[in-house]
């Protein structure tokens, strides 16, 4: 199987835009070919044969958008791919693709620090010291470079030497929030890099609930550091719960009905600091296609 050419496919299945990408996502891996999932929705549209002249996708300008991508820096990964991270393929909102930037070599163990973008001081001091000490311990801190929480605990982890993932909620093309544009450029540098967009996308208010999906995807576990009702961190919570992930939940917290009832859950951990973590740790044991708690 060409690998250049099954990436095109895909892309250019996505571009059509007449099914939702979680449907191709399925049929995709069902098949086991973008090729042959396009070619089949060619002839259906009466668009003929996928190598035909006339309209039909052009797979060898794809190839080279996706190698220009490349040469700027963003790798494509895609669900027919070996190295498409496994604990985010398990989960229901796993997506087509993926660009990544920087060092995709982090350690297996993966836990996804959140929080509010507003943060008390003591939320502060508890991501970075969290985040930190996770890095120290060779675990890959994952966060989604907002404001806030998700800073103190990128930060902390670079600050210690460790490897930190931003999951973000554009294309690898924009810096968001702003103020996080070096942030960004050193995470690359040093650690990785994850969109789920294409790389001009803008922010959107839909962009960052999809964000926080793959976040929960992608880790073994989340903390929750501070968080609202209405928030991303108490969002991914409860997708980390529904995708059978552990969630750790500052005791705060427990002054809100939603993380009271996330804390009678099984898989939820009520935590009074970073060592209440850490001594977890080795409850976390990722098993080839599938996820079990010790």
């Amino acid at each position: 199987m060409d690998q250049e050419l099954e990436r095109a496919a895909l892309v250019a299945l996505l571009r059509r835009g007449d099914r939702s990408w979680p449907d191709l996502t399925d049929q995709i891996e069902t098949v086991g070919s973008a090729l042959e999932v396009l070619e089949n929705a060619l002839d259906a549209s009466g668009q003929g044969a996928l190598f035909d002249t006339g309209p039909t996708a052009d797979l060898d300008e794809v190839a080279a958008e996706i190698a220009a991508w490349e040469r700027e820096g963003m790798r494509l990964v895609t669900i027919l791919d070996e190295d498409y991270p496994l604990y985010l393929r398990l989960v229901h909102q796993r997506p087509p693709f993926l660009f990544l930037r920087g060092d995709s070599a982090e350690a297996d163990l993966r836990v996804a620090v959140v929080g509010t973008r507003t943060p008390s001081p003591e939320g502060v001091a508890h991501a970075r010291a969290i985040g930190g000490g996770l890095a120290e311990r060779g675990v890959t801190v994952v966060s989604g470079l907002a404001a806030g929480i998700d800073t103190a605990a990128h930060g902390s982890a670079l600050d210690v030497g460790g490897h930190t993932v931003a999951v973000i909620g554009t294309g690898l093309r924009h810096a968001y929030p702003a103020q996080n544009a070096l942030l960004q450029q050193e995470i690359a540098e040093r650690g990785l890099l994850i969109s789920q967009f294409w790389p001009d996308t803008p922010p959107s208010k839909t962009s960052f609930p999809m964000r926080n999906a793959v976040m929960s995807g992608y880790s073994l576990a989340t903390v929750v550091i501070e968080a609202a009702y209405r928030s991303g961190a108490r969002m991914q919570a409860r997708l980390a719960l529904e995708h059978g992930r552990r969630v750790f939940l500052m005791r705060s917290l427990m002054t809100h009905e939603w993380a009271r009832e996330y804390a009678a859950r099984p898989n939820t951990t009520v935590i009074d600091g970073p060592e209440d973590v850490f001594r977890r740790l080795d409850s976390l044991v990722p098993v080839t296609g599938e996820l079990t708690w010790a």
